[in-house]
């Protein structure tokens, strides 16, 4: 069993929990675990304590606050965890720490959703497929996240079809009153349609921003017109913006 890691002992955090709402089934798909400070600082603040040498190290110990976090207040969704690509391409380690993580806590492992950050260029694309295919058996969600923010998201998508792509915010931002976004975030919808992967938009915080993405199919959201990240609670979901 995976040791637990430890975070550099100067860095204080917890974790805030945002959902991820199906609207079409009227249900909590899953949760997103973010970081925060201990007064609620964004996870940008938090970050830029941490050194580059410790970013591997601390984004374990988020992971392991994170389930240990859900398997206190009974999640029975999805728990969605942030990973950077290259410290699951080709390594076992994000996946071996979360499992044995969950088994201590008693989390159910087909409950662990990890989001690939696009932040980051990956020399091995193939070796991320592998690393997640080692560990399909498990049932283990994968995503990638920001889709549109980052260097490579269509060669990511090419080379690695998750379960489900998370559309960024920036492109979702007032598509009902910009053609433009409305156009690029339509092609990927149809496209990740065409893969069978299942796109969730992020970041929706208008009615109307809602309607366009459900007119084209989109059923999972999260933004704050459903609820905002609430710090070691689960938060209560706005079902009337449906």
């Amino acid at each position: 069993m995976a040791p637990a890691p430890s975070s550099s002992p100067d860095t204080a955090f917890t974790m805030a929990f945002q959902p991820i709402v199906d609207a079409v089934e009227r249900r909590i798909f899953g949760y997103e675990a973010l970081v925060r400070g201990p007064q609620g600082q964004g996870a940008a603040q938090v970050l830029a304590s941490v050194g580059p040498g410790q970013r591997f190290a601390f984004h374990e110990a988020c992971r392991v606050r994170a389930i240990k976090m859900a398997a206190a207040l009974d999640m029975d969704v999805k728990l969605s965890l942030n990973v950077a690509p290259n410290d699951v391409a080709g390594k076992e380690e994000c996946f071996s720490t979360a499992i044995a993580t969950a088994t201590r806590h008693g989390f159910p492992v087909d409950q662990l959703m990890f989001e690939i950050t696009e932040g980051e260029r990956v020399p091995n694309l193939g070796d991320l497929a592998a690393s997640f295919g080692a560990f399909g058996h498990l049932g283990i969600t994968s995503a990638i996240d920001d889709f549109g923010a980052g260097y490579a998201g269509f060669e990511l998508l090419a080379a690695f079809q998750p379960d489900l792509v998370k559309i960024d915010m920036n492109l979702v931002r007032s598509l009902d009153s910009d053609r433009v976004r409305r156009t690029l975030v339509r092609g990927v919808a149809r496209t990740c349609g065409e893969l069978g992967v299942r796109v969730i938009a992020e970041g929706v915080e208008t009615r109307g921003e809602y309607a366009v993405l459900r007119d084209m199919g989109v059923s999972l959201f999260q933004g704050y017109l459903f609820a905002r990240p609430a710090i070691g609670v689960l938060p209560p979901i706005a079902w009337d913006a449906l």
